[in-house]
C-alpha cells in the first residue's frame, strides 16, 4: 500500500528529471533545437542544390540554434552571394555566418 502512495511522487520526479535533461544550456542545444537545426541545414542545402549555377557540393552547411554557418571554397563572389541569399531565404534561419573563401 505504501508503494501506491509514493507512486505519484516518483512519477513527478521522473517527469521533472526528463524535462530538465532535455533543456538547452548556453553551450548545448536541447533535443528539439537539435532537430530544428537539422531540418534547417537540410532545407538550406536543398535551396542551394536547386540553383544550377551554384556548385553546392563545395559549400558546407552547419546550423546551431538557428544560426547557419556556410564554409568552403567557391569559384566566385557571385557564388558566395547566391549561397548566402539561399540560406537567408529559409524560414527559421536567424542569421547567416559566411566563412566561404574564394579558390
Amino acid at each position: 500500500m505504501k508503494t501506491l502512495q509514493s507512486l505519484p511522487a516518483l512519477l513527478g520526479a521522473l517527469m521533472l528529471a526528463a524535462t530538465v535533461g532535455c533543456a538547452s544550456t548556453p553551450t548545448a542545444e536541447s533535443t528539439g533545437e537539435y532537430i530544428d537545426d537539422t531540418v534547417l541545414t537540410a532545407n538550406v542545402k536543398a535551396a542551394m542544390v536547386n540553383q544550377p549555377e551554384l556548385n553546392a557540393s563545395e559549400i558546407n552547411v552547419e546550423t546551431y540554434k538557428g544560426t547557419v554557418q556556410l564554409s568552403g571554397f567557391v569559384s566566385s563572389q557571385a557564388d558566395i552571394d547566391k549561397a548566402v541569399a539561399a540560406a537567408r531565404s529559409i524560414n527559421g534561419v536567424k542569421s547567416v555566418t559566411n566563412d566561404m573563401r574564394l579558390k
